[in-house]
C-alpha cells in the first residue's frame, strides 16, 4: 500500500485530471460516496441489525438450491440500514475539496434514509469551484443547513459527526471558526468520522494541533497519507480505511521517494521476500550463513546473548559470539547453540578491533553494538570495523553513539557491501545532530534524509518502526504493541536482522522482514501470554 505526502497527492490529482482525463468533480463524487459507504457500515456495526438483501416473496424460507436465487432482488447493499431513521448526523463542511467531500457524503447518507444537516464553517457563497456544485446541488435536493456563529448548532441531538473542514493542504493550527467547530465536535461525544484526514493532522508527519479533531474512523482517500501512519496523527485518526476515489494507482507508483505500509504482501512484491522462509532440502548449516555478534559487557552480558539467540531464531546457520575473555566462563552453556570467542583480554578497547576483524573474514555477517558500552578509542575501534571488514555490518545501540561521535565519518571509505544501522529516536537524534523531540516531529522525513545522504539503510525504531533505503524510499511497519517496550526488545532485533542477512538477503530486505517478523513475535507472544505488559525480550525469540 502505497503512503503519500500532501505534495505527492496534489500531483497525483493534478495528472488524474489533466494527463488522464477524469474530471475532478468525477474523483469528488467517488470520494463523497465512499465516506457515506464507511459511515453506514460504521452504523451497521453499531446497530448489528443489518439487512444487506431482500426480496419479493418476503424472505427465501424453504427455497431450494436450485432456486436460490430466483425472485431475489438486491438493492444497493452498502448502502442499506435496517433503521435509518435512527441516525442524523452533521455534516462539518470546510469551504474546500474537503467540504465538498463532505456535502457529497451528506447526499448519499440522505440517500439513504439517514437524516443529515449540513453546517457550514463559513458562509455557503464563499465555497467555490467543485464544493460550490456540490454545495448547490444539495440545496436543490432540500438537505438542510446551518452556519456557524449565524445559526444554533445542536451537536447533543445528533448521532454522529462528519469531519470534513480541513483537508491534506491545511497547514498550521486551526484558527477561528474552524478551531470552534473542531472543539464543538469533540466535545460533543459523538462519533466522528473524518474525511480523508482528521483536522488539525499535519498530512505529512502527523503532528496534531490543538485542537484537532478526535477520530472514530478516518476514511482516508486514493493513497494513505503518511501523516496517519505516524503518532500522534495515528491515534487521533482512529480506525484508518483507504478507499479508491478512481485515481489509478500506477501513476502513484511513478512518482520517487514512496513510502510503503509493511504488509506480507509488500514484502513479496515490492521487496521479492519469500515470506514462507522455505530451505532447500538438502541445505546445511554452511547454506544459511554464520553471523559474527561484537556485543556485551560485563554489565551488560545479555545483551550480546539476546542478539545472538536472535540470530540464530532468524534462521542462521551458525552464529559465533565475540566477548571479552573475562565474560566467557560466565556464559559458556548459557545458549549451547552459540560458539564464544573471546575478542579481549578484559573490557572491550582499540587492540580488539584487530580480533573481530580477524574472526570477521571468515563469516558472512557482522552485528556490533548491543551491550557493547563506551572506552576509550571507541571511535577508532568502529572505524577500523567500518573500513576493514567486507562482510554486511549491522550497527546498533553503543556502536551508534561511537558513530555519531565521529562527526567525520562520512570521509572514511566507503563500505562496499550493506550497512544496517538501527537507532531508536534518542540515538537517532545523536546521528543527526537534531533533537529527539526534532526527530519524532518528522520521523519518516528524517529517516529517508539520513539515509539518503549516508547510503545506508536505516531503521528508526519505535511505534511504528520505519525502514527507510538508500534510494530514498520508505516503509512503515504496523505490526507489534506497546509491550515490546522493554529492555532487550532492540537487542533481539539486531539479532533478527543480522540472521536474515547471513541467509542471502540484501540490507533492505533484512531490515523490513527484521522488523516485520520482530513485531509478528511481538504480538504473539503478547496473545500466549495474555497481557502485553508481562512481555520481555526473551519471550519475542521464542515467539519467532
Amino acid at each position: 500500500m502505497y503512503i503519500v505526502t500532501s505534495a505527492q497527492m496534489r500531483e497525483l490529482d493534478r495528472r488524474t485530471i489533466e494527463d488522464i482525463g477524469i474530471p475532478s468533480i468525477a474523483l469528488m463524487e467517488n470520494a463523497g460516496r465512499a465516506i457515506a459507504e464507511e459511515i453506514i457500515r460504521l452504523c451497521h456495526r453499531r446497530h448489528s441489525t443489518a439487512q444487506e438483501t431482500w426480496n419479493g416473496h418476503g424472505g427465501n424460507e424453504g427455497i431450494g438450491p436450485e432456486k436460490e436465487f430466483q425472485g431475489l432482488i438486491r438493492g444497493d447493499a452498502a448502502l442499506e440500514l435496517e433503521h435509518p431513521e435512527k441516525e442524523h448526523w452533521l455534516i462539518l463542511a470546510g469551504k474546500g475539496n474537503n467540504g465538498g467531500d463532505g456535502l457529497v457524503a451528506a447526499r448519499h447518507l440522505r440517500e439513504a434514509g439517514i437524516g443529515v444537516t449540513v453546517v457550514y464553517a463559513l458562509p455557503p457563497e464563499q465555497l467555490q469551484g467543485d464544493a460550490a456544485m456540490q454545495r448547490d446541488t444539495a440545496a436543490a435536493l432540500g438537505i438542510p443547513l446551518l452556519v456557524h456563529g449565524r445559526d444554533a448548532v445542536d451537536y447533543a441531538a445528533c448521532t454522529g459527526i462528519v469531519d470534513a473542514l480541513l483537508g491534506t493542504g491545511a497547514h498550521g493550527s486551526p484558527r477561528g471558526v474552524y478551531a470552534d467547530m473542531i472543539a464543538a465536535a469533540n466535545v460533543s461525544g459523538k462519533t466522528i468520522v473524518s474525511a480523508d484526514i482528521p483536522s488539525g493532522i499535519n498530512a505529512d508527519t502527523g503532528e496534531v494541533s490543538q485542537p484537532c479533531i478526535a477520530a472514530r474512523l478516518t476514511v482516508c482517500l486514493a493513497f494513505l497519507k503518511r501523516g496517519l501512519t505516524q503518532y500522534p496523527g495515528a491515534e487521533a485518526a482512529g480506525e484508518v480505511v483507504v478507499r479508491s476515489i478512481g485515481i489509478p494507482s500506477e501513476l502513484c507508483g511513478q512518482q520517487e521517494g514512496l513510502a510503503f505500509l509493511l504488509t506480507a504482501g509488500t514484502l513479496r512484491e515490492q521487496l521479492r521476500v519469500d515470506t514462507a522462509r522455505r530451505r532447500s532440502p538438502d541445505g546445511h548449516k554452511g547454506t544459511y550463513g554464520h553471523v559474527l555478534v561484537a556485543a556485551g559487557s560485563p554489565r551488560m552480558s545479555g545483551a550480546g546473548l539476546l542478539c545472538s539467540r536472535a540470530a540464530l531464531r532468524a534462521g542462521s546457520g551458525l552464529v559465533t559470539w565475540a566477548l571479552p575473555a573475562p565474560m566467557l566462563p560466565h556464559m559458556a552453556g548459557a545458549a549451547p547453540e552459540i560458539m564464544l570467542a573471546p575478542a579481549a583480554g578484559g573490557d572491550w578497547d582499540v587492540a580488539s578491533a584487530r580480533a573481530v576483524l580477524q574472526l570477521a573474514r571468515s563469516r558472512d555477517v557482522l552485528a556490533i553494538g548491543p551491550g557493547l558500552g563506551r572506552f576509550n578509542g571507541d571511535g577508532e575501534w568502529l572505524r577500523t570495523l567500518w573500513e576493514g571488514t567486507e562482510c554486511q555490518l549491522v550497527v546498533d545501540a553503543d556502536a551508534l553513539n561511537m558513530l555519531a561521535d565521529c562527526k567525520d565519518y562520512s570521509t572514511w571509505n566507503a563500505r562496499k557491501t550493506d550497512t544496517v544501522l538501527t537507532p531508536h529516536p534518542g540515538e537517532m537524534a545523536r546521528l543527526a545532530g537534531m533533537s529527539t523531540k526534532e526527530i519524532q516531529r518528522d520521523r519518516i522525513g528524517a529517516a529517508v534524509k539520513y539515509a539518503a545522504a549516508h547510503q545506508v539503510t536505516l531503521v528508526l525504531k519505535g511505534a511504528r518502526t520505519i525502514i527507510a533505503a538508500p534510494d530514498g524510499s520508505a516503509y512503515v511497519n504496523i505490526t507489534g504493541n506497546a509491550g515490546m517496550a522493554t529492555g532487550g526488545s532492540g537487542d533481539v532485533l539486531t539479532g533478527i536482522i543480522a540472521g536474515l542477512l547471513a541467509q542471502g538477503f540484501t540490507g533492505l530486505q533484512a531490515a523490513a522482514y527484521g522488523v516485520y517478523l520482530h513485531g509478528l513475535a511481538g504480538d504473539a507472544a503478547a496473545a500466549r501470554r495474555g497481557n502485553m505488559l508481562s512481555l520481555i525480550a526473551g519471550d519475542l525469540i521464542e515467539a519467532l
